[in-house]
């Protein structure tokens, strides 16, 4: 169990990994030492597996499409989902996979250049599989917030005119 200072200190390195351990200790009045120690811990046990920055594509001028897969899978005597899951997170083009609760097993969000290049990849790679009976796909038209943070102001969505008869 977490102390209210672990979860604040993680709190804080999950909104910015970038801030300093001077900054951590100011915010939360706990030790740098005492800070450096809990973080190589948490690096070491993996509580903290990795740290990386929100990009914005649509800032970018980059082309980076999005889909969340819906997959109904037969789980395996013995392994459940597990092996099939362990098999799915090797491909660099999935990004994310869940377990899920309700119409469909597993939740994948992919990755690729276009949506085209997406599709081939569900078709040819992951409908393919075995053990997977079926893919539903939902390509993401735009994002708002992603893992907490907002990537678009909603003062940049222009209003929409009212149209009367």
């Amino acid at each position: 169990m977490l102390s209210t200072e672990d979860r604040q200190l993680l709190n804080l390195l999950s909104q910015d990994c970038r801030i300093s351990t001077e900054q951590l200790s100011v915010q939360t009045g706990l030790s740098v030492e005492y800070i450096n120690k809990r973080v190589k811990q948490w690096e070491e046990n993996k509580a903290i597996v990795q740290y990386h920055a929100h990009v914005n594509w649509e800032k970018t001028g980059e082309s980076q499409v999005a889909a969340l897969i819906e997959v109904k899978v037969l789980p395996q005597r013995g392994f459940g989902f597990d092996k099939i899951a362990k098999r799915l997170i090797k491909y660099p083009q999935i990004k994310t996979v869940f377990l899920m609760s309700g119409g469909y097993d597993l939740a994948l969000i992919i990755e690729g250049k276009s949506m085209q290049e997406v599709a081939l990849f569900v078709a040819e790679k992951l409908a393919t599989l075995e053990h997977i009976q079926s893919t539903a796909t939902h390509f993401v038209l735009r994002r708002y917030k992603q893992d907490g943070t907002e990537l678009m102001g909603m003062e940049e969505t222009p209003e929409r005119l009212v149209i009367s008869p």
